[in-house]
């Protein structure tokens, strides 16, 4: 009998690794990737690890575990872990004023804490539209630019994705311990997990297996954009890492071997503004769910790499996926694969017992698209962070198609808050739509490739 049932697990596993072969394949084929790294670990253990395609198209260099990608934004919850190790040694305190650490502030950052820098809730926007990304900064003249940065609301007041609330913690860690925050990772985390290749970006040195990244222009495939060395070693994700640490990485949330439990919970609670609602973001992590379960994630772009990490700490699964091409839909894939490996992770339409406001959020949708939605069903603050970002991003939606269908994933209420949660089903794609409302108002909307 055991080794019939051995035999039937085997075979379980091949079919299972046959499917993600093939699926990712067919992605590296559809979105004309040069190579993708992936690792599929499940109740701790790598169930599949494998390379496909190119690492460098230039070479002919194949992708295999060991290659190396860079980060982008995975890189925020590396920054997040070192502020929570300096937390719990009593060096930081998550609710101080940044002034405490950080000399030359200005009048409009004296509320800034370090929780609003972690949880992207401390009014920062990105980078200023004139930063020039080609000039080789010091850290003291990134910092003069960052410190002068407006807000555009008060902190804690809602949330805002900031590079710059990360650029400016890894400054804070150096004002705290006197050391650059990529040594500080390296000492206290890559060494101590055994991620023997996990780095900082280097223009200089020797790095095996390193990928060159791409992007698409006309179809055509080019070299990614150069920056400035020092630009490359921000705190907001920059970072060079192969599967095989991203296992390791992923397998130090899975107990306590870098940070106490108390830690990885408080990096995992969605953040409260201070009208008392809550917003999905914890520490560097984004906090969903598919199905009822839960899905802890991040992604990053930067350079012409795309990541990903997946976990549904549920189901003692996790995703990690890198590819080197921008624009590579690695989020999408993370939940395909999750979803091949254990079939429930694939999400579900639920009975939808507010079909009416369901069409009105349907047609606010492609309103949006088309650009004539009304700014008066959203909170001030929404509208003035939501609109700008659609605007940028609407040649890339009309290319999804038309809304063929929408379906409810989940609809949560909270107090006079209400989160809903949708796939939409264009002619081209597939999307999540969230849209949450406090009262009559919108207080945010996103919509994120399945």
């Amino acid at each position: 009998m055991l080794l019939v049932l051995t035999s039937v697990c085997l075979a379980r596993s091949q079919d299972t690794e046959k499917k993600v072969d093939d699926f990712v394949k067919a992605e590296i084929a559809r979105q004309k990737i040069p190579g993708v790294s992936i690792a599929v670990v499940k109740d701790g253990k790598p169930l599949i690890v494998k390379g496909y395609g190119l690492a460098n198209v230039e070479h002919q260099v194949p992708v295999k575990p060991e290659t190396i990608f860079q980060s982008g934004s995975v890189g925020k919850q590396f920054t997040a872990a070192a502020v929570m190790l300096l937390v719990e040694e009593g060096r930081i305190n998550l609710d101080e004023k940044i002034s405490k650490y950080l000399d030359g502030l200005t009048e409009n950052w004296k509320n800034i804490t370090v929780r609003h820098l972690l949880t992207h809730t401390n009014g920062l926007a990105s980078y200023p539209e004139d930063f020039d990304f080609r000039q080789d900064y010091t850290e003291n003249e990134l910092w003069d630019r960052i410190r002068q940065a407006p807000l555009a609301f008060q902190p804690g007041e809602r949330w805002r994705y900031s590079n710059l609330g990360y650029v400016t913690l890894g400054i804070l860690i150096r004002k705290v311990t006197g050391k650059f925050y990529g040594d500080f990772l390296r000492e206290r985390v890559f060494r101590s997990l055994g991620m023997t290749t996990a780095r900082v970006i280097t223009e200089t040195d020797i790095v095996s297996n390193r990928a060159a990244g791409y992007i698409l222009i006309n179809g055509e495939l080019k070299n990614q954009e150069w920056v400035s060395p020092s630009i490359n070693t921000t705190a907001d994700g920059s970072l060079y890492l192969s599967v095989l640490d991203m296992i390791r990485w992923d397998s130090a949330w899975n107990g306590e071997t870098l940070l106490k439990r108390e830690s990885r919970d408080v990096s995992w609670t969605p953040v409260k503004l201070s009208d008392g609602t809550t917003y999905p973001y914890g520490f560097g992590w984004e906090l969903n769910a598919v199905n009822g379960r839960r899905l802890i994630e991040h992604g990053g772009t930067w350079q012409g790499f795309e990541s990903h990490i997946s976990k549904f700490p549920d189901d003692g699964i996790s995703v990690i996926v890198f590819a080197n091409l921008r624009n590579a839909r690695v989020r999408v894939m993370a939940h395909e694969i999750a979803a091949i490996v254990s079939p429930g992770l694939k999400p579900k339409a639920v009975e939808d017992k507010e079909r009416e406001q369901t069409a009105r959020h349907r047609e606010l949708l492609q309103e949006m698209i088309d650009g004539t939605a009304d700014r008066g069903l959203f909170t001030q603050a929404a509208a003035e962070t939501i609109f700008p970002l659609v605007e940028k991003a609407r040649g890339q939606m009309k290319e999804l198609g038309v809304i063929e269908r929408i379906e409810l994933l989940e609809r949560k209420t909270e107090g006079n808050s209400q989160s809903n949660l949708y796939r939409i089903v264009f002619s081209n794609a597939k999307a999540i739509y969230t849209l949450i409302l406090k009262g009559v108002k919108i207080t945010s909307m996103d919509l994120k490739p399945e």
